[in-house]
């Protein structure tokens, strides 16, 4: 099952704002998506919605919140990221359980970057679970 996330122009990660287009895809606001996530206000409801804020939480850089939502048995003790890499869409390509209705999921997708003006893709299939009743990222294997 496929899904692509439509295009949309996005600000840049200085830019960002709660009216941004969230740099997930969906058609909503940063403030009303990802971002009410980011700032505690509300947990992802699903390993999908989880995965598209944590690829949010790599636009912003905002490492609290992917540290947050990392699951403790494969969470590094920091995570510095690259400054030169700039995150430029989001492609969900499959998604398998991670519902209310699950306590594991995986979610397959493609990310597209540019690194200090370099076009690359990481396309990874992703494995979540919950923990404490929230759903975390447990680890990723990468698809060539």
């Amino acid at each position: 099952m496929s899904r692509r996330t439509p295009r949309l122009r996005r600000a840049s990660a200085d830019a960002l704002t709660p009216l941004s287009p969230c740099p997930c895809g969906l058609p909503a606001a940063f403030g009303a998506c990802c971002g009410r996530f980011h700032t505690g206000e509300a947990a992802a409801p699903s390993a999908e919605l989880l995965m598209r804020s944590r690829y949010s939480a790599f636009v912003t850089h905002d490492t609290p919140y992917l540290l947050r939502t990392w699951h403790p048995s494969t969470r590094p003790p920091s995570l510095e990221l690259d400054p030169g890499l700039r995150w430029s869409g989001l492609e969900i390509v499959d998604a398998v359980d991670g519902t209310a209705f699950h306590t594991t999921g995986t979610v397959t997708f493609r990310a597209r970057y540019r690194h200090h003006g370099n076009r690359g893709e990481l396309y990874e299939h992703s494995r979540f679970a919950r923990d404490a009743g929230a759903w975390v990222y447990v680890d990723g294997t990468f698809i060539e």
